[in-house]
């Protein structure tokens, strides 16, 4: 069996159910999909797709500091969405975060996301060992 390491951070929610928010094995980091839920407070994000994708890719964005990694380090990423005609709003914030950096992604329309959430993105990252 691998040997592995739990990320966690506080500036992202707690995990909802049993899971960790991120593994990190040998330099892939495997973040748990982010709904809109803001850090501490629980309160969830999702007045609109913008919002709700802002506070998701914050939550993203944290995760991946803890594992020690950035955007620019994703190389897979993950959207469900519960209504692909946000797909454009969902995307013009994805953007503003990726920049000129493109993982490979998906983006699939599901009935039904946690805590009722519009949007949950996962992602998949190379963490620079050693530089």
């Amino acid at each position: 069996m691998s040997e592995f390491e739990v990320v966690r951070t506080a500036h992202a929610p707690e995990a909802i159910g049993p899971y960790n928010q991120a593994l990190a094995c040998g330099n892939l980091v495997f973040c748990s999909g982010q709904i809109p839920l803001v850090p501490g407070t629980k309160e969830l994000r999702n007045e609109n797709i913008d919002a709700a994708t802002r506070q998701v890719l914050q939550n993203v964005r944290a995760v991946l500091a803890a594992a020690g990694c950035t955007f620019d380090d994703v190389i897979k990423a993950t959207v469900f969405m519960e209504d692909l005609g946000d797909f454009q709003g969902m995307n013009a914030v994805y953007s503003e975060h990726f920049g000129a950096h493109k993982p490979a992604r998906s983006t699939v329309q599901v009935a039904k996301l946690p805590a009722g959430a519009r949007v949950e993105i996962e992602v998949v990252a190379i963490r620079r060992i050693g530089g």
